[in-house]
């Protein structure tokens, strides 16, 4: 059975998983664990690694049934299908999160007109503004050189730089 991507209304990921899991669908919500300070203390909690998705593991015809659980705005799609994800992929996520310290495991999303430094590679320390985003593919106009080039960032590691205002 393939494993498809449910989208969910903010921060009702482990509510939708926990719905769908009593009504006997087989769902992956991943969870990464984060030490978050409170006023008086630091306290562990868990929150999902992708914010507003959920798998879940059913046969095509029976997709359906994900529809009126609370919490579950419905699938995600790609390219006029339902996005569906291999189960390597989803044992590649599963063994990730038993391996890595959660502290150390980030999703990071590039926008348009963020300030990156490049921290690998032939352009070492050079600064510029995301012009484009595209999968694992950034565009990067760098000013002081007055150029812009394409960064694969699954080659190369990029770090964002903090806005001063």
């Amino acid at each position: 059975m393939p494993w498809f991507v449910i989208y969910t209304k903010s921060r009702s990921e482990k509510l939708a998983a926990k719905e769908l899991q009593k009504r006997g669908v087989e769902v992956y919500c991943p969870l990464r664990k984060i030490k978050r300070k409170w006023s008086d203390r630091f306290k562990i909690v868990e929150e999902p690694l992708f914010r507003s998705y959920c798998f879940v593991n059913v046969e095509e015809n029976e997709r359906q049934v994900v529809y009126g659980v609370p919490g579950v705005v419905g699938y995600l799609n790609w390219l006029k299908k339902p996005a569906i994800v291999k189960q390597k992929e989803i044992d590649l996520i599963k063994d990730m999160l038993n391996d890595f310290d959660h502290d150390s495991i980030e999703i990071v999303d590039f926008k348009t007109a963020e300030r990156l430094r490049i921290a690998s590679g032939a352009f070492i320390d050079q600064e510029g503004q995301v012009i484009s985003t595209q999968g694992k593919t950034i565009v990067l106009k760098i000013e002081s050189l007055n150029i812009c080039i394409s960064v694969d960032l699954s080659k190369n590691k990029v770090e964002k730089l903090i806005a001063m205002n």
